[in-house]
């Protein structure tokens, strides 16, 4: 289900979407239906999964050490150095860019984007 989600810009929308659907299967496999009234925090600890929103945080932030250890003249680095500026946009709200929701990833975690080079870190 998140097989390449490292390169998503995740809104909470998607991030909910399959939230419910791995608790769909969670409750499934544990033989409970929503009439049974577990609670999700019981039934990831039964299983002992963690939660999706973290999962998704810890592949987008090994996909981004992992860019920027590469050096700066490989290609998907140079796609970092691309200006969009001429680009005109449409109406409305911006989209969601990768670059915030790593940003938004980082200040929750509360890491600076320097560490990338410390892989033990």
């Amino acid at each position: 289900m998140i097989y390449g989600a490292e390169c998503w810009p995740a809104k909470k929308k998607h991030t909910n979407k399959i939230n419910v659907a791995e608790m769909r299967m969670l409750r499934w496999m544990c033989g409970y239906t929503r009439k049974d009234r577990m609670k999700n925090e019981y039934i990831r600890k039964k299983v002992g999964v963690a939660p999706i929103e973290d999962k998704l945080r810890e592949s987008r932030l090994r996909w981004f050490g992992h860019l920027n250890r590469r050096p700066i003249e490989a290609p998907v680095r140079k796609i970092e150095l691309l200006n969009f500026a001429h680009v005109q946009r449409g109406r409305g709200r911006p989209k969601k860019t990768w670059q915030e929701t790593i940003r938004s990833d980082l200040s929750y975690l509360n890491l600076d984007k320097n560490l990338v080079t410390d892989r033990a870190q």
